[in-house]
């Protein structure tokens, strides 16, 4: 569990929104400019992220 009691790690939301590219945005304003659909985005993402890694430890 990542340090602030979320869940997602800070190390794999900003790898997320590089992936996104809107890291640029994280810099420069925060989570907090980053829009709501970004958002929604990078919860998706985290989620398939997840459920590919338990599948991937399933399958092992």
């Amino acid at each position: 569990m990542a340090r602030n009691g979320s869940i997602m790690s800070d190390g794999l939301k900003y790898e997320l929104a590089k992936e996104m590219g809107v890291d640029g945005i994280v810099a420069n304003e925060g989570w907090g400019g980053v829009p709501s659909k970004q958002c929604g985005m990078l919860v998706k993402m985290a989620i398939e992220k997840a459920e590919q890694a338990m599948a991937q430890n399933f399958v092992k």
